[in-house]
């Protein structure tokens, strides 16, 4: 008997799901059944008949994606789960991906190191080498953008992605629609980086910004940016002593909406100030302005 069938039939199917029966169980009402781990907390509630049945109200309801945003575009899928695994292999390829699925941290950073990904997806719970340790050593040498999908969603857990490098963060259990989403938004402002090529001249002490890089450089050192990082020090560095509100920084940098319980943005903020200071940079900051936003400006003298 499917799992589906199971849950009706011990009657944790009420009138909250109504319209969407068994699509719409949470992880704890399985819990509550004793089902196994691997359905529950850690990944997501995902089995075979819940995944078709996803799927086919998610392509009723999903916009096709963007032709030119996925033309040719690779995704490395970092999953040890063997069920989710296939399942976004499955559906990222039936979404017009090159999918390359590797089921452990040490794996997928040796593919990273053979091949170019346009993305990464990285669990974190990972067997050997986790995914955070798996992302900091990628970072060093790729700047290639991120998403980590974890169950760890906590705050502090956030944090501590983006700080080793992450340019998103999708809790699990997500929505495959969601997932999409925020690729082909990471993809679209690859697109357009990988169309600045042509860099100004910089004088020697100024903050040299490359955009094929996604990085600053001062006097030969870079600063190691990830490329939302990148992305939001130059569009502030666009709209220099002027106040950019979070709802717009977030539109424009992040491509989502605004939300006052989203810590992202701070937490880029913090990570570019630190490493704008690493390198030796001091002539701009970027300035918190209470109830308004963000601005970069000259440093403040001491």
């Amino acid at each position: 008997m499917c799992l589906a069938a199971v849950a009706e039939r011990d009657g944790i199917i009420s009138e909250r799901y109504s319209g969407s029966g068994a699509n719409a169980l949470i992880a704890g009402d399985f819990c509550r059944l004793g089902w196994p781990h691997h359905l529950t907390g850690r990944n997501w509630v995902a089995w075979p008949g819940h995944m078709a049945n996803n799927r086919a109200t998610e392509n009723k309801c999903q916009k096709p994606m963007n032709p030119v945003a996925i033309h040719n575009s690779s995704i490395l899928a970092i999953e040890d789960d063997p069920v989710l695994g296939a399942y976004l292999h499955e559906e990222l390829q039936r979404g017009g991906f090159q999918v390359t699925w590797c089921r452990n941290g040490q794996e997928g950073l040796e593919t990273a190191g053979r091949q170019v990904f346009d993305v990464v997806l990285m669990d974190i719970l990972l067997p050997g080498l986790n995914g955070l340790d798996a992302l900091a050593q990628l970072r060093r040498r790729s700047t290639t953008p991120v998403i980590l999908m974890s169950a760890l969603g906590a705050e502090a857990d956030r944090i501590t992605g983006f700080q080793r490098g992450a340019d998103d963060y999708l809790p699990k259990p997500f929505s495959m629609a969601e997932l999409q989403v925020r690729i082909e938004a990471i993809l679209r402002r690859v697109d357009l980086e990988r169309r600045r090529k042509v860099q100004p001249q910089v004088e020697p002490g100024q903050l040299q910004y490359d955009e094929a890089a996604s990085d600053v450089c001062l006097n030969g050192q870079w600063a190691g940016l990830t490329p939302s990082e990148y992305r939001l020090l130059d569009t502030l560095k666009r709209s220099q002593e002027e106040v950019l509100s979070k709802p717009f920084l977030y539109q424009q940098v992040l491509q989502r909406g605004y939300s006052r319980h989203d810590r992202s943005l701070d937490m880029h903020v913090s990570q570019i100030r630190r490493k704008l200071k690493s390198v030796g940079y001091h002539d701009q900051q970027i300035r918190t302005v209470w109830g308004k936003g963000y601005v970069l400006s000259a440093a403040e003298a001491d």
